[in-house]
C-alpha cells in the first residue's frame, strides 16, 4: 500500500515551501549566507507548525556542497541525496522523550566527537527536548556550551518553560507563530489541487479554524474529509463530518432575536441540542459570532474576520441590521450565560432566560 498520509507527503523540504514562519526562515537563510552558524539553537511553539520540519531543512541546507542562488538545499549533491533516502550520517535525529536518562546523553555526547565523513556538520536534532531529565540537562550542559567546530544542536520543544535557565542561555532562540487561518487555507488549496480534489473554500476555513493553528492537524483533518467525502466536498459536507455548528444557526437566531421572535428563539436551541451539540459550546459560538458581527460595523476591522468571503459578506449584511448597543448588550448577556453555565442546577433554561433576554433587548429599549 502505498498511501502516504498529507501531513508527511507534503512536508516543506525548502525554506521557502515552510508555512507561516517566514521571520525565521529568513533569518536562518541569512545566518548561512554569512556564515554565522551558532552553535546551539532552540525552535519552540506549539505543535505542527514546523519546528522539526525547519531543522531538518536547515540542517540538510548547511551540509548542502552546492547550494542554489536562492540559498537552498541543491537535492543533487551526496549529502543532500543521502538525506533525502534517510541514510545521512551528518544528520542525527533523537526523541527526547524516550531518550531522557543520563545515559542516553552520555552516549550522545561519545558521538558527538566523531566529526562527519560528508559534509561540514554533524546535527543533532532534539525533539520534545523538555522531556530530558533534570541531571540529563546538567550532563548535557557543558557540551552544549563548547560542542566541537563540527557540531550543532538544534533542540526543539512545545513547553519552553520547562526547560532549564542555563540551557535556554546557552541558545539562540526561535519562537514559531501559530500557522494563520489565512496561511492554513493557502496551502490546504495547493495540496486539494495536487491530489485533484475540489472543496468549497468555506469548507476549508472551518478545516483551518477546527486544527487551531497546527498545519499537521489541518492536512490530517484534510486527509479525514477527503476519505469521508471523496474527491469533491461542499461546506455542508465539511461541517457533517467534523460535527461542527453551522455558521447559519447563529445567523438565523440573532435575526429571531431582532425580530423579537422568542419562539423561533427557543425552537433554534431545541434544533440545536436535538442535532447533539453541547449547549456550552452553542453559547460560547454564540459568544464569537456577536463579536465578529460587532467588527463588522466598522470597515477598518472587518479584516480581523478568520472566515470565507462568502461568510463574511453575510455578516456584513447582518451588522447592516444591528445596532452597535444591541449587539453590545447581547454580548454582556451572552458571556455571563457563558461564565454561569457550569455552576447552573438546569443548564438547559438557564441558555433558554439568556436567550430571550437577547430576544427581548430591543423592547427593554423602548
Amino acid at each position: 500500500m502505498d498511501y502516504i498520509v498529507s501531513a508527511r507527503k507534503y512536508r516543506p523540504s525548502t525554506f521557502v515551501s515552510v508555512v507561516g514562519q517566514q521571520n525565521i526562515t529568513t533569518t536562518l537563510k541569512n545566518a548561512i549566507i554569512g556564515s554565522q552558524l551558532a552553535h546551539a539553537y532552540l525552535f519552540c511553539g506549539p505543535r505542527g507548525v514546523g519546528k522539526t520540519t525547519c531543522a531538518r531543512i536547515f540542517a540538510k541546507t548547511i551540509n548542502c556542497s552546492n547550494i542554489t542562488d536562492e540559498h537552498e538545499a541543491c537535492n543533487e549533491c551526496e549529502s543532500c541525496i543521502s538525506f533525502n533516502e534517510n541514510r545521512s550520517y551528518n544528520i542525527h535525529e533523537l526523541d527526547g522523550a524516550s531518550n531522557n536518562s543520563v545515559e542516553d546523553i552520555r552516549s550522545l555526547i561519545d558521538k558527538v566527537r566523531v566529526p562527519p565523513q560528508i559534509g561540514t556538520y554533524s546535527v543533532y536534532i532534539i525533539d520534545e527536548v523538555h522531556m530530558l531529565s533534570q541531571a540529563a540537562f546538567n550532563a548535557f550542559l557543558k557540551t552544549l556550551e563548547e560542542p566541537p567546530k563540527h557540531a550543532i544542536f538544534i533542540l526543539a520543544t512545545t513547553e519552553k518553560h520547562k526547560i532549564l535557565p542555563t540551557i535556554l542561555s546557552r541558545c539562540q532562540i526561535y519562537d514559531f507563530n501559530r500557522i494563520t487561518i489565512e496561511d492554513a487555507v493557502g496551502h490546504l488549496k495547493y495540496v486539494a489541487k495536487s491530489e485533484s480534489a475540489e472543496i468549497e473554500e468555506e469548507g476549508l476555513t472551518v478545516i483551518a479554524q477546527k486544527a487551531d493553528g497546527a498545519m499537521r492537524d489541518a492536512l490530517s483533518i484534510f486527509d479525514q474529509i477527503i476519505a469521508f467525502s471523496g474527491k469533491s466536498v461542499s461546506y455542508q459536507q465539511v461541517i457533517d463530518n467534523l460535527n461542527v455548528l453551522d455558521y447559519d444557526f447563529y445567523f438565523r437566531l440573532i435575526d429571531a432575536c431582532l425580530q423579537e421572535n422568542t419562539s423561533d428563539v427557543l425552537l433554534l436551541f431545541d434544533e440545536i441540542l436535538k442535532r447533539g451539540f453541547d449547549a456550552h459550546h452553542f453559547i460560547s459560538g454564540l459568544n464569537s459570532h456577536i463579536r465578529d458581527v460587532l467588527v463588522c460595523k466598522d470597515p477598518a476591522t472587518i479584516q480581523l474576520l478568520d472566515v470565507g468571503t462568502k461568510t463574511k459578506e453575510r455578516y456584513g449584511e447582518q451588522a447592516n441590521k444591528c445596532d452597535v448597543n444591541f449587539l453590545m448588550d447581547a454580548l454582556e448577556i451572552v458571556n455571563a450565560c457563558d461564565l454561569q453555565y457550569r455552576v447552573a442546577k438546569n443548564k438547559r433554561l438557564h441558555v433558554e432566560f439568556s436567550l430571550l433576554k437577547v430576544a427581548r433587548i430591543l423592547t427593554e429599549k423602548k
